[in-house]
């Protein structure tokens, strides 16, 4: 097979403006009126300066997910690429503004046009690139000749003080303190941003300007091995055992923020970059990867706390990746989950930085039960 797979155009979409670290609360609200103990050692060991939201300060929504995407999506049509050339539209998140119908059903009935074959990636971080795997593989089989491939986040409605009201009540009432939620929940307010990115996918790169051929995507999942890190519409009780929402009683939903997205951080630390290395060692082997001519390393970090962590980790496996060649863009951005890497992707891509020749590498660490990513993309 003699068929390649070229990114030709990226698009992203933020809503409003960007929010600041002072301003965190006042567009969440305050958890039983008080300000996160927390907040200040979060913010610290993520060293994210700005996010997006997608309502305004009274809490009325401005965007849902659905129109983060379309609206991202609504970029990459130009002269050459118009809304009824799509062949494939893929689309990837965490945050679905339903359960049903899925994802890209509703932004394909939001984007309206012709009839087109879609497909939905549901997970966290890794979401997105699911997603694009899945247009990957269908215009490298001559399945479809182009595809739309998105990633999108809308968590910050999750986030707001509101929902975690009446937890905190009853944390107060039963323990008789302040009332204040588990770590692992509060911390994900001051990491987590909402934004879209879309790729637009075809068999042949741009006749004028640069392309990036798609090398190769490889995912595992780690989900053998160990448990459940990051989730939502669940618990775990006091035994470790995982509890789906459906198995729970209706008031236990709210009283323990059963929807509320969580993450058992002890877990994390452990294992998000070990076995993100152990996958990285395998891929260097069997791809036989040059990493002194690698021209960028895109890891989606999140929280910069890992940064340190994982070049300590290459450098134990042998893996140098200056740290000059590193791009993220998680300071100013944050963690948008699916539409990370995605998001991270156009910035490079669109920057004026690339150059024919030159190698991206990208690494998509998922906490949910650990799955992992990595794509290798030339500059054409």
């Amino acid at each position: 097979m003699n068929r390649s797979v070229y990114i030709t155009k990226l698009a992203s979409y933020y809503p409003n403006g960007p929010v600041s670290n002072e301003d965190i609360e006042k567009y969440l609200g305050l958890i039983n009126n008080q300000s996160s103990k927390a907040r200040p050692l979060i913010l610290r060991n993520n060293q994210i300066k700005t996010r997006y939201y997608s309502f305004d300060k009274e809490g009325k929504t401005t965007h849902t997910n659905t129109n983060l995407t379309r609206l991202a999506i609504e970029k990459l049509f130009d002269e050459n690429f118009k809304q009824a050339d799509i062949e494939l539209l893929s689309c990837g998140t965490t945050t679905p503004d339903q359960m049903l119908p899925p994802h890209a059903a509703m932004v394909h009935g939001e984007l309206g046009g012709h009839p087109v074959e879609i497909n939905t990636a549901s997970g966290s971080c890794s979401a997105g690139i699911q997603a694009l795997k899945f247009g990957y593989m269908s215009v490298l089989s001559g399945n479809t000749s182009n595809a739309v491939c998105t990633g999108s986040e809308r968590f910050s409605k999750w986030m707001q003080a509101k929902f975690f009201k009446e937890e905190a009540e009853k944390v107060a009432q039963l323990e008789g303190g302040d009332g204040m939620i588990a770590f692992e929940k509060d911390f994900l307010r001051f990491m987590l941003s909402d934004g879209a990115a879309a790729a637009l996918l075809k068999d042949k790169p741009n006749t004028e300007g640069l392309s990036l051929r798609i090398d190769w995507i490889e995912q595992r999942s780690f989900a053998h091995e160990l448990p459940a890190c990051m989730y939502y519409g669940a618990v775990k009780n006091e035994a470790g055992k995982f509890i789906g929402w459906n198995d729970l009683e209706q008031d236990q939903w709210t009283g323990e923020s059963v929807f509320a997205l969580k993450q058992d951080t002890k877990l994390l630390g452990e294992y998000i970059v070990k076995k993100g290395g152990e996958f990285m060692k395998d891929l260097v082997e069997k791809k036989k990867i040059d990493i002194k001519n690698l021209t960028y390393f895109l890891p989606h970090l999140s929280s910069n706390y890992f940064a340190s962590r994982i070049a300590k980790e290459l450098e134990v496996l042998n893996i140098d990746i200056p740290s000059a060649k590193w791009f993220t863009n998680l300071s100013w951005v944050g963690n948008v989950g699916a539409a990370s890497p995605l998001l991270m992707l156009e910035e490079l891509f669109n920057s004026g930085r690339l150059k024919k020749g030159d190698t991206l590498w990208m690494m998509i660490p998922e906490s949910a039960r650990f799955n992992y990513g990595y794509v290798m993309l030339t500059v054409v």
